[in-house]
């Protein structure tokens, strides 16, 4: 059977990477512990990694996390939280006259030249601003990052058992779709027309797993994040098949 068939055409290289760590695992009977995977990518980790002799698990520092790091290891081992290697970092600095933005800290946090995969989720509650980190790069970090856009900070390491929670919520919404194309998904999801869907798509104001998609017949897939400017986020979360109509039963969350 052709593995590749059941994912998308651009996924074939993080398929083959996925497929080398499990491969990994079996022929050095050691754990293979990867960089922060977004929920598309811990998606097709689970899906792929069906051997009974290579186990995962999923971990991003916290227990909601969006963004986790995977650890695959063979049958006799025990996986902890300190086997995931997480770093959590929170920032010092003047809060009675800055106020810091999610995207401030993802900039420059990706100015310091490191992969995205080495940071999970950045969170923000009130005046708090933390962000997770893969534990090699943690010491890089500490010493390069000393400003959030204009304004001076300072990072304090933190325990895991200090994140604070997000102040996100996500509701479930239960719909039915003809198809698993991204204007169908959408016109289904936040409830709007097919035609206002392909518009928006049109403008580019549409990202999944956080990459612009201005193409109205993209396949969505489980684990998908949708964020539509001016909508708000969205997540697939499991599609479960087909109705007696011929309709496409999709299990989506919403962010209240």
């Amino acid at each position: 059977m052709n593995i590749y068939q059941h994912f998308r055409p651009e996924e074939r290289d993080f398929i083959d990477q996925a497929l080398g760590w499990r491969d990994y695992v079996e022929q050095t009977y050691a754990p293979k512990l990867t960089d922060f995977l977004d929920p598309r990518e811990q998606q097709i980790v689970k899906t792929i990694i069906g051997t009974r002799d290579v186990k995962y698990s999923l971990f991003g520092g916290y227990e909601s996390a969006e963004r986790q790091r995977a650890l695959l290891y063979p049958e006799y081992f025990e996986a902890s939280h300190e086997e995931f290697q997480i770093s959590l970092f929170e920032l010092e600095y003047a809060k009675k006259f800055i106020s810091i933005e999610h995207r401030q800290v993802l900039g420059s946090l990706m100015s310091l030249g490191l992969k995205r995969g080495k940071f999970g989720d950045i969170v923000l509650k009130g005046d708090q601003v933390q962000f997770f980190a893969a534990a090699e790069v943690s010491d890089y970090v500490r010493l390069q990052l000393d400003s959030i856009g204009r304004a001076g900070i300072t990072l304090k390491e933190i325990p895991l058992q200090n994140a604070i929670q997000p102040e996100v919520s996500w509701r479930e919404v239960s719909t039915t779709a003809s198809s698993l194309r991204l204007d169908t998904i959408m016109s289904a999801v936040y409830n709007i027309s097919r035609q206002k869907s392909q518009t928006y798509i049109q403008q580019g104001t549409v990202k999944v797993n956080w990459t612009t998609i201005e193409n109205t017949a993209f396949e969505c897939g489980e684990g998908d994040i949708l964020s539509v400017r001016g909508l708000g986020r969205a997540k697939i979360v499991t599609i479960e098949g087909k109705t007696k109509k011929d309709k496409w039963r999709v299990i989506a969350g919403r962010q209240k």
